[in-house]
């Protein structure tokens, strides 16, 4: 299941590429920028921006999962049924209520990326799967890196390698370039803020070192979180010493996404003022540089 596709983008992987977005991640990140895409089914959206005043259609369309409460709507999206789900979008003309997440064609998504092959052939650029978590739809993700290995496309995948190794290593034979989260590296941090086991992406980071595989490692800098020296200083020493990387990307926190969570009825939890710490982001740089690693800062 996708959730977007992004033309024209030129900060996830080199060269102009095409993103396709998939639903599904293992991980709560309270600064997660797509809350749309934790679930792997379909997010019920509602922006009561569009919605049109006195305007009752959807309440009276899915009368089980919307109510009108004290002049404003109430929507109860866990009584969505499927078959609700797949109405939405015929539902409300203002648009207010939408779908969030449809299933895999793969034959039209093959024809939308290779309308810009052009680009790709110029620029150096190709294909890269985001998310979510990519690796959460192991059977997809293989499929569509075949079919754009197939087109002579360059392939390459952003994740946050909190995932079985049985989901990943099967698409390494066709993917060009892993650009891999790399959060933490202590268990009590990772799991405070993620949910999830600094172990497993760390494990993870050590099998693609064996398997020779081409990679990045970014790492979103946090307040509260990582987002000081001696969390950079030990980042930076596992990647250069075990992930076999040559360039990492330092990514400072910002509050990008935080609307996408009023449109899910969902808590904002982290932070509500981006990263402002010019001195950090100067020694996580140079501290890369000493370990003989590329750093660049990316928005």
């Amino acid at each position: 299941m996708i959730f977007n596709l992004q033309r024209y983008s030129t900060h996830d992987g080199p060269g102009v590429r095409t993103v396709v977005f998939l639903k599904g991640c293992s991980l709560g990140c309270t600064w997660c920028q797509n809350p749309e895409s934790r679930s792997a089914e379909p997010d019920v959206l509602f922006d009561p921006r569009l919605c049109s005043e006195g305007c009752t259609y959807c309440a009276s369309a899915f009368p089980h999962a919307i109510k009108v409460e004290d002049g404003k709507l109430v929507i109860r999206r866990e009584n969505f049924s499927a078959a609700d789900r797949a109405a939405i979008e015929h539902t409300c003309p203002a648009g207010a209520l939408s779908l969030c997440g449809e299933s895999v064609n793969f034959d039209h998504l093959m024809q939308q990326i290779l309308r810009d092959k052009p680009f790709y052939q110029r620029t150096g650029g190709g294909v890269t799967l985001s998310g979510g978590e990519p690796f959460m739809q192991p059977q997809v993700t293989h499929r569509l890196l075949q079919r754009c290995r197939q087109e002579g496309l360059h392939t390459a995948i952003e994740s946050c390698l909190h995932v079985p190794w049985k989901y990943i290593e099967p698409s390494l034979d066709v993917l060009d370039l892993l650009l891999a989260d790399l959060k933490h590296v202590d268990e009590t941090a990772f799991k405070r803020l993620t949910g999830g086991s600094a172990k497993r992406v760390l494990d993870n980071f050590r099998r693609l070192a064996h398997a020779g595989q081409s990679l990045i490692v970014r790492v979103p800098l946090i307040p509260n979180f990582n987002a000081d020296r001696a969390s950079v200083r030990a980042i930076v020493d596992f990647a250069a010493g075990e992930t076999g990387c040559r360039e990492i990307h330092f990514l400072p926190y910002h509050t990008l996404g935080i609307n996408k969570y009023a449109l899910l009825d969902q808590p904002y939890l982290a932070p509500r003022q981006p990263l402002n710490d010019p001195d950090l982001l100067t020694f996580a740089q140079d501290y890369a540089a000493e370990k003989g690693l590329t750093a660049l800062l990316r928005g």
